[in-house]
């Protein structure tokens, strides 16, 4: 089996999210996309974030009878502040069969040099990276030196959509609809939950 991880807070998840992960659950190098939720990365404040359990069954509503997708809990059993490469390690024992890869944003990838043990990490699994702002000039891009790194794999014709979670999170907060950033089941689970809200 062969899984890219695709991990995220999921503050909440949304369209946005449903539509990279089903594009590279079809991808031809990939059999499953796991989304995973993080109870808190090290790199983001944890005040905004929702309990853990909210966020995580908000997933499952999101993906809902998805064949190809599936929600992870794995790191709400590992100890604080989750690093990847212990995900990863923790993955492997769990899972030594399956070849574990990354899924990330561009913008990731350019901080990737700071990520915890991170040449460990490329070393043993690969990244699949998609376009997340696509302003970032060229010559960025050329000059950073992981783009040619072989287990490195740019998807360029990943749909991207504008949406982010601190948008729906604010605009849910005034009470302004996001029906249609969200799929159903999420936005009754947000609704009916009142979450968000002020």
């Amino acid at each position: 089996m062969r899984v890219a991880l695709y991990f995220g807070t999921f503050n909440p998840i949304h369209v946005g999210h449903l539509v990279i992960a089903n594009h590279m659950a079809q991808h031809p190098q990939i059999d499953q996309v796991w989304l995973v939720v993080t109870p808190h990365n090290p790199l983001k404040e944890k005040s905004t974030l929702l309990a853990d359990h909210l966020r995580l069954d908000m997933v499952r509503e999101a993906i809902y009878e998805h064949p190809l997708l599936k929600a992870s809990d794995i790191e709400f059993k590992l100890p604080k502040p989750n690093y990847t490469i212990s995900t990863l390690t923790h993955l492997k024992e769990l899972y030594p069969k399956h070849e574990f890869s990354l899924l990330i944003g561009a913008d990731n990838l350019f901080t990737f040099h700071k990520w915890f043990n991170w040449e460990q990490i490329l070393a043993h699994h690969k990244l699949y990276v998609y376009p997340r702002n696509p302003q970032t000039p060229q010559s960025e891009k050329d000059s950073f030196k992981l783009l040619d790194h072989p287990h490195v794999h740019m998807i360029d014709d990943v749909p991207i959509l504008g949406i982010s979670a601190s948008l729906i999170r604010s605009r849910l907060a005034a009470g302004i609809d996001c029906s249609f950033l969200l799929t159903e089941r999420v936005s009754q689970y947000i609704s009916s939950g009142g979450l968000y809200r002020k």
